[in-house]
């Protein structure tokens, strides 16, 4: 079916998902801005588009609402692994799936009436390299650093799971602090493709619990790689054990790091709506 689409979310994080090969439009910035608008388009936090590869099973690119690309998502990723088992591209439940930010394995650890609930997806390996996240930063890894703002100084750990991350940790978590000076950090010259940010608030040596300012996006209900980059510092800071809840706003997503930094994440995904985009739409889109 042409322009054909299901718009799923992961703990309040929601993607459009569309198939490269069904959509009739020219897919470009403008398109995904106006798609994602909640008033003039459908509204999300993203557009994920299936395409080809010739290294994974399935290829996927994922836009977010400013038109940017992302490297890797762990809410759209599992959003994505359900759209391609609910939808009979994959009769196997698991799965590989190619993103800028490398290929990850999909598993469909939990479904009910035959369409899949609950996700596993390996998110490939924590990387603290400053050089590789990047982050211009002094020291070969950007751990307990001073980020320096016009108003305001943080303490900042920078980590790539596959797309950069800025986790500041706080003994207490405030909305409208993240909301304020999110964007400040995600554009700051310290970070040459932006990056994504997180307070990070240690409950138990086995919950945290975070808020979120995506890149590309601002602020968000509930973020996989945000919740796997989280982990990640907390368990290199020896603050939690390797097997953790991160709890944010959207829901909770359960994270495993082993010893060689590899990340496994497992959380629901839910489908909100599906059908096609209008003919008037798509002449909007231009």
């Amino acid at each position: 079916m042409k322009n054909f689409f299901i718009k799923s979310h992961g703990l309040g994080n929601d993607y459009v998902v569309l198939d490269q090969d069904n959509i009739t439009f020219d897919f470009n910035k403008k398109a995904i801005i106006r798609i994602c608008d909640e008033h003039f388009g459908i509204g999300s936090d993203g557009i994920l588009l299936k395409v080809p590869s010739t290294v994974a099973d399935f290829g996927l690119r994922i836009l977010n609402p400013d038109g940017s690309e992302a490297e890797k998502s762990g809410n759209g990723l599992r959003i994505f692994a359900k759209y391609l088992y609910d939808n009979k591209f994959s009769k196997e439940k698991i799965f590989t799936i190619e993103t800028l930010g490398g290929v990850v394995r999909a598993e469909v650890v939990e479904e009910v009436n035959k369409k899949a609930k609950t996700i596993k997806v390996d998110m490939g390996k924590a990387n603290f390299v400053s050089a590789e996240i990047p982050v211009n930063c002094e020291n070969e890894e950007c751990i307990d650093e001073i980020l320096n703002l016009e108003f305001k100084d943080y303490k900042i750990n920078c980590v790539s799971v596959g797309n950069p991350h800025c986790v500041i940790l706080k003994d207490e978590l405030d909305e409208k602090e993240i909301k304020q000076f999110g964007s400040y950090i995600e554009n700051h010259p310290m970070f040459p493709n932006r990056i994504n940010v997180q307070f990070a608030k240690v409950i138990s040596p086995t919950e945290v619990e975070i808020i979120i300012w995506e890149r590309g996006a601002g602020w968000t209900l509930a973020s996989g790689s945000s919740s796997c980059a989280v982990a990640s510092v907390m368990v290199k800071r020896g603050l939690t054990e390797p097997n953790l809840t991160v709890k944010m706003p959207g829901g909770n997503l359960q994270i495993e790091i082993d010893k060689a930094w590899n990340i496994k994440m497992t959380g629901e995904v839910r489908e909100i709506a599906s059908g096609t985009l209008s003919n008037e739409l798509i002449a909007d889109l231009g």
